[in-house]
């Protein structure tokens, strides 16, 4: 594996992305490069473009440097995705990787086939954050480097808790932490800490919720009006299907709501042997084996129906 010194070479300029709806592993992923960049590599000129950030990310240095505009025509030398399985998946900036004399792409979705010029896609890795440690020289990773790449690590192993967690992965997160984060701090006010308006929508949901599958399957949802009522947006439901998926029983679990009137974005989880990302892919999405998402169009009704029959056949396969 080539360290990102060697590829950014003679590169000028260098931009840096993720997917849309970032997650912690991918802002993590995106600001470690930012900074590590930054520290260590003052004459090239990086910037860092996402869809949007979430307050609670603010936490992470140089989190008030992420540009939130989209395309505005530049052409870097290098231009860097992370965590993102394909180039749609970059939304309002995929402008940039498209354009970009050279093209890098750090991912661990199972579903990416590898679409940069460089690819370093490891499936079998937590997070892209655990992926883009190996490109680092560890002796150049300061604090604010490491508390990124430690945070983003962190989310997408569920805190260590996922399939996915490795002796690998506990060996690098023990090397951040010796950099001197403050562990605590990090990951109380950017992994569990909730609003108030959060943890009553989301106890509705669960409230609402239905289990079949003789307890194996759980699902729940949320309209738009539901989402108004409680005043959250979407950015305020990435756990929710992860608490679906803690309750007694479930092999899988699906939450869904609603982006546009009978448009849903789908998430799903697993625990043990139901293979979510093959679902996802068969509705023209993805993401990894125990966590993977993807859209559909239609009423509540039918895409619990047409999703419940996949979900059906692997648990009783």
């Amino acid at each position: 594996m080539e360290k990102l010194k060697d590829i950014i070479g003679e590169a000028k300029t260098v931009g840096i992305t993720g997917h849309i709806r970032p997650d912690g592993d991918c802002v993590g992923s995106c600001l470690a490069t930012y900074n590590y960049i930054t520290r260590n590599y003052p004459d090239v000129d990086v910037r860092v473009f996402l869809e949007f950030v979430d307050n609670k990310f603010m936490l992470i240095d140089n989190a008030d440097k992420i540009i939130t505009t989209g395309y505005d025509g530049t052409e870097f030398d290098l231009f860097i995705a992370l965590d993102s399985g394909d180039t749609d998946r970059l939304g309002i900036n995929k402008p940039y990787f498209d354009n970009a004399k050279r093209t890098l792409c750090v991912d661990h979705h199972i579903s990416n086939k590898g679409y940069a010029e460089i690819n370093y896609i490891l499936p079998q890795a937590t997070s892209a954050c655990e992926v883009l440690y190996d490109l680092l020289e560890d002796e150049l990773i300061d604090l604010p480097t490491a508390k990124a790449l430690y945070m983003g690590i962190a989310h997408d192993s569920g805190c260590f808790r996922f399939s996915s967690t490795s002796p690998k992965t506990m060996r690098v997160a023990a090397n951040l932490m010796e950099k001197g984060i403050n562990v605590n701090e990090l990951l109380e006010k950017t992994y569990y800490s909730k609003t108030y308006d959060q943890q009553k929508i989301t106890a509705r949901i669960m409230l609402d919720s239905e289990r079949c599958m003789e307890g194996k399957f759980i699902y729940s949802y949320a309209t738009k009006e539901l989402m108004d009522k409680y005043n959250v947006t979407v950015h305020d439901l990435d756990a929710v299907v992860s608490e679906l998926r803690n309750v007694q029983g479930v092999e899988c679990a699906m939450f869904m709501y609603e982006t546009e009137p009978m448009k849903f974005k789908v998430s799903l989880r697993s625990n043990s042997y139901v293979n979510v990302s093959e679902i996802a892919m068969s509705f023209g999405g993805g993401g990894h084996v125990r966590a993977a998402g993807f859209s559909l169009e239609g009423s509540v009704d039918d895409i619990i129906k047409i999703v419940s029959e996949k979900v059906e056949a692997q648990i009783n396969g």
